[in-house]
C-alpha cells in the first residue's frame, strides 16, 4: 500500500467520460487534488457539457433494450466479478486511491473497499430474493410478477464522501435491468473513475452505465428529459430538495412519474443515560465524531450528556483528543486527515469563529485550530454549549465539531424530547445506557429521530445486509440503501395472470 501510495505522488492521469463504453475527453477539464496536499494534483478529470451529456442519454437508451432484456442471473455476474476484483487483484491500487483522493486514513479506505463489495454481492442476493416474490395462486389460474426495469435512465448523483456509495448509486439500479448516467462528485472523480474502470473491466455492456461529471448549472438537460426514469442520490438536503422540486414542476412532460430516491445529511446525536458506562461513550463518541473529519452522513456530531457523568467524559475526550493526530493520511500514526475542498473547510471554520464570537453561549474545550496552507486541516474540536437550540448544535456542519450540551440528572425525558425537536434532520442516533428501562425509553421518543438508531454503539459504521442505511424527515427518502427494499425501488413489476380454462360464455349464471 505504501508503495502504491508513493507511486501516486509521482502520477498525474488523465480522466475521460465513459460514453458508450467509450472514453470521451473534453476542453473542460478539472484538477482532482489531494485534500491533505492540495498543490498536489493526482488527475487531469474532463467533464461534459450539453453535447456530451446528449450522447450519454442516447446511449443508455440504446442499451436499454437489450441491457434490461438479459436475464438478471447474468446482469449480476458482471457485478460479482467486479466484486471479486476489487476484492483481490484491484485492492490495494483502489485503497490507495481512496486513500489520497479523499484523504482517508488506510482503516477508513478499507472499510469504505469493502462496503461497495458489499453492495454488490448482497444486491445480487437480493435481486435474486424480490424475483422470487410471487403473487398468490388459486385453481384454474396461474399468477406471477414480471420483475421489469423502470423505463428510461436513472441519473446517479454521488457525494465524494464514500467511493462505496460512488459505485452503489449507478449500480443498483443497473443491476435491476436500468441503464444509467453517473455524475460523480467533482472532488472525487479519481478514485470513482477506479470503480468504472473495474466496471469496464468486468464485462459491463457499452452504455448501460455512462461516467459523465458535469457542471450543475449543465443539470437540466439530463433532469428534464422525457425519458429520466429515476434519481439515485446522495447529497445536501437543498440540493435534493431543489432537483425535487425541478421533477415535479417538469412532471407533466415525463413519459412516467420519476423514482426519487435521495439521501441527504444528518445532525446525528448521541443522548447518554446517567447510567452509562463513561469509558465506553468516551471511546464510541470520539470515533463517532472524528474518524474521517466528521464528514460522514452518519458522524456523531451533537450529544447531551448528565451532569453526575460529564466530568469523567470530558477529561476522557480531552485526553484521547490530545493523542489524536491529523495529518496526511500516509502517515501511519494519523487518525484524520484534511477536509475535501476550501468549500467544505471555510463552512467549517466559520462556525469555529461563530463560537468564538459567541462565548457566552460556546466553550470550545479543546481544538479550534485550523490552517489551509498545505491542506484543509481542521483541528478535532469539542465544544460545551448551554444553548440547546443554538446554530453550532443544531446546524449540519460536516467537519470535525462535536458539540456537547450538558442537562440535569432528572431530565433525562425533557432531554428526549429536546433531542427529537433540535433538528430538521432524522438520519442516525445512539443511546449509551445500562438501564433497560432507559434504552426502552429513548427507542421509543427517538423513534423517528434516527433511521439508524444504536444502543451502546456510535451511530457511525452501518454494515451492508446488517444494518440498511437511511433516514427520513430532511435526511432522505429512507430507502434503505445495501437492502431490497432500495433495490424495489428501481423495479416496475408487471402482474400476469393466465387462465388455465377460459369462459366461454358471457352470461353471469343468475341471468334467467
Amino acid at each position: 500500500m505504501q508503495q502504491e501510495l508513493e507511486r501516486l505522488k509521482n502520477t498525474v492521469i488523465d480522466i475521460p467520460l465513459v460514453i458508450d463504453g467509450k472514453a470521451v475527453q473534453t476542453e473542460n477539464i478539472h484538477d482532482v487534488v489531494c485534500p491533505h496536499d492540495h498543490q498536489r494534483v493526482l488527475a487531469r478529470a474532463h467533464f461534459a457539457g450539453e453535447a456530451e451529456l446528449k450522447q450519454a442519454v442516447d446511449a443508455a437508451l440504446n442499451a436499454q433494450p437489450r441491457w434490461a432484456a438479459l436475464d438478471g442471473y447474468q446482469r449480476a455476474a458482471v457485478f460479482n466479478r467486479a466484486a471479486d476484483l476489487v476484492a483481490g487483484p484491484r485492492r490495494i491500487e483502489h485503497v490507495a486511491a481512496i486513500m489520497a483522493n479523499l484523504s482517508k486514513t488506510p482503516f477508513e479506505a478499507e472499510i469504505d473497499l469493502i462496503e461497495l463489495i458489499d453492495f454488490w454481492r448482497f444486491n445480487a442476493y437480493y435481486m435474486q430474493f424480490l424475483y422470487e416474490q410471487q403473487p398468490d395462486q388459486f385453481p384454474g389460474e396461474i399468477n406471477r410478477f414480471d420483475w421489469r426495469p423502470l423505463e428510461g435512465f436513472v441519473l446517479a448523483i454521488c457525494p465524494f464522501n464514500f467511493y462505496a456509495i460512488g459505485g452503489n448509486l449507478p449500480t443498483a439500479p443497473a443491476l435491476a435491468g436500468n441503464v444509467t448516467l453517473w455524475k460523480p462528485a467533482s472532488s472525487a472523480v479519481f478514485a470513482n473513475h477506479k470503480i468504472m474502470q473495474v466496471l469496464l473491466e468486468a464485462g459491463l455492456p457499452d452504455g448501460v452505465i455512462n461516467f459523465v461529471p458535469f457542471a450543475s448549472k449543465d443539470s437540466d438537460v439530463v433532469v428534464q428529459h422525457r425519458e429520466l426514469a429515476g434519481l439515485h442520490f446522495t447529497g445536501s438536503y437543498p440540493t435534493f430538495a431543489q432537483l425535487w422540486q425541478k421533477i415535479g414542476q417538469h412532471l407533466p412532460h415525463y413519459r412516467n412519474f420519476p423514482r426519487l430516491v435521495g439521501e441527504t445529511g444528518g445532525k446525528d446525536f448521541i443522548v447518554v443515560h446517567p447510567s452509562a458506562d463513561p469509558q465506553a461513550v468516551v471511546a464510541n463518541a470520539v470515533r463517532g465524531a472524528f474518524e474521517y473529519q466528521g464528514q460522514k452522513c452518519s458522524a456523531a456530531s451533537r450529544m447531551y450528556v448528565p451532569e453526575s457523568l460529564w466530568g469523567e467524559i470530558k477529561t476522557g475526550m480531552i485526553n484521547a483528543l490530545a493523542r489524536f493526530k491529523h495529518g496526511p493520511t500516509e502517515d501511519l500514526n494519523v487518525a484524520m486527515g484534511a477536509l475535501i475542498t476550501q468549500s467544505a473547510y471555510q463552512n467549517a471554520v466559520n462556525y469555529l469563529e461563530y463560537a468564538r464570537q459567541h462565548p457566552d453561549a460556546y466553550d470550545i474545550l479543546c481544538g479550534g485550530g485550523y490552517d489551509d496552507a498545505v491542506g484543509w486541516f481542521i483541528e478535532p474540536t469539542l465544544i460545551q454549549t448551554n444553548d440547546p437550540h443554538g446554530k453550532v448544535i443544531c446546524e449540519e456542519i460536516f467537519g470535525p465539531v462535536f458539540t456537547v450540551y450538558v442537562y440535569a440528572n432528572d431530565a433525562f425525558e425533557q432531554t428526549l424530547k429536546l433531542c427529537d425537536e433540535a433538528t430538521p434532520f432524522a438520519l442516525t442516533g445512539a443511546i449509551f445506557a445500562r438501564d433497560r428501562y432507559a434504552i426502552e425509553r429513548a427507542q421509543n421518543a427517538l423513534r423517528f429521530a434516527a433511521g439508524n438508531f444504536y444502543i451502546n454503539d456510535k451511530p457511525t459504521g452501518a454494515i451492508v445486509g446488517r444494518q440498511p442505511f437511511g433516514g427520513a424527515r430532511q435526511s432522505g427518502t429512507n430507502d434503505k440503501a445495501g437492502f431490497w427494499l432500495n433495490l424495489a425501488r428501481w423495479m416496475s413489476p408487471r402482474t400476469i395472470k393466465e387462465t388455465l380454462v377460459p369462459a366461454h360464455h358471457w352470461e353471469r349464471p343468475y341471468m334467467g
